[in-house]
């Protein structure tokens, strides 16, 4: 009985192998934030191994990311991450929405929220645990683009206006 349980799951392993979910891997620059704002080749390559993974539409898949169900994982991770903050299509969001995108920035980097813990696990992406001064720079360079928003439009295009 055992035996054959272990050869039904086995079967079912094999064939969720070819169900596999779109891979995320353009690389149209079209709308990408750095067309619109200044990004120093340090918050770049910051972003590249800390965030892009999750928050832009070109993800560099790990080999595992080829195993189901792992790939199904990872994929609900990059969804939901550009769901939150896509630097991809970053300058098709409203001002007000741009601004208060690097709000959020600040704000799960101050409360150490990001990288999320699932993504650095294991030492997996260790090159993503961004240390005290990585932070700050990060967190630097979002509030510069919040400056250089205030300076550059309206006030109240800048306020996030509340749905009724």
């Amino acid at each position: 009985m055992i035996k054959k349980l272990g050869y039904v799951l086995l079967g079912i392993l094999v064939i969720v192998q070819f169900f596999r979910p779109e891979k995320n891997i353009s690389n149209d620059l079209t709308n990408d934030l750095s067309t619109k704002y200044e990004v120093p080749n340090e918050v770049k390559s910051i972003l590249k191994v800390a965030c892009n993974d999750c928050h832009s539409n070109l993800t560099v898949y790990p080999w595992y990311a080829n195993i189901q169900p792992v790939a199904w994982w990872l994929n609900d991770h990059v969804v939901d991450g550009k769901k939150h903050l896509n630097f991809s299509d970053f300058t098709q969001l409203p001002i007000a929405v741009q601004n208060h995108k690097f709000e959020e920035v600040v704000e799960v980097l101050e409360e150490n929220e990001m990288p999320l813990e699932s993504y650095t696990y294991l030492g997996l992406h260790k090159e993503a645990n961004l240390n005290a001064e990585q932070r700050e720079v990060l967190m630097n360079w979002a509030k510069g683009q919040m400056a250089y928003l205030k300076n550059n439009y309206p006030a109240d295009s800048l306020i996030l206006k509340r749905r009724n």
